[in-house]
């Protein structure tokens, strides 16, 4: 079976990175839903407002190797100590928080995907959002990969995520440059410097310069580049 590749029509991208200062600009949000939002879900709902505010519909690709798994944490701690859970806590702590309360707030009833895959969750994000506009390039699709570490009650993750949010339009009408994906395999490579694929995809997007990627057991080498226009 040959390696995949695929191209993806940028038309804005916009990046919250974990160790910024300042709280993510949610103001969209009603305060009363604003307040409990996890710090995940508010970097998530950031670059997602950025990226599609003047778009009336779109599709949604939501990734997360984690997701809300440090709110699903303290619910178990909560419960292990012999405490009620709140219900809102035990509803905004699924894996597509995110979309749901994006879908409320905008009042989009358009499909929403999440998904997690490892180390390697935003590469396959970035395959799922291509394939479903290949597929019906009627409506923009709108990839959100957020993520933060894992609770370190759960031990040593190998190639954990470092935190931060990116989302990327897929939009060919209003396209600025185009994206192209390769999952190669390469077992014999040096590992790039990029500790994760949100950093290198990132780079990549930030700098035009081509990047790649490695998880640390990995036989296959994530490569991104470029392309400016149509």
């Amino acid at each position: 079976m040959p390696d995949p590749h695929w191209t993806i029509p940028v038309a804005r991208w916009s990046f919250w990175p974990a160790a910024a200062s300042a709280a993510p600009d949610i103001g969209f949000i009603e305060p009363m839903t604003r307040r409990r939002l996890s710090t995940l879900s508010r970097a998530a709902l950031k670059v997602a407002h950025d990226c599609s505010a003047s778009v009336p519909a779109v599709r949604v690709v939501f990734a997360s190797r984690h997701g809300e798994l440090h709110r699903t944490t303290d619910i178990l701690h909560t419960i292990d100590a012999g405490k009620t859970v709140s219900p809102t806590s035990f509803s905004l702590s699924v894996l597509n928080t995110m979309t749901g309360v994006f879908g409320i707030v905008r009042g989009d009833r358009t499909a929403a995907t999440a998904l997690s895959a490892g180390n390697e969750t935003l590469g396959y994000a970035l395959l799922e959002a291509h394939a479903q506009y290949a597929t019906d390039a009627s409506t923009p699709v709108l990839l959100v990969y957020a993520d933060e570490p894992a609770d370190p009650a759960y031990g040593p993750v190998e190639d954990d995520a470092e935190g931060g949010a990116l989302a990327i339009l897929l939009d060919a009408s209003t396209q600025t440059g185009r994206l192209q994906c390769a999952r190669v395999t390469d077992s014999a490579a040096a590992r790039p410097a990029f500790a994760s694929q949100c950093q290198a995809v990132q780079h990549c997007l930030d700098t035009h310069a081509a990047s790649e990627w490695r998880g640390e057991h990995s036989h296959s080498m994530w490569r991104w580049c470029w392309h400016e226009g149509a």
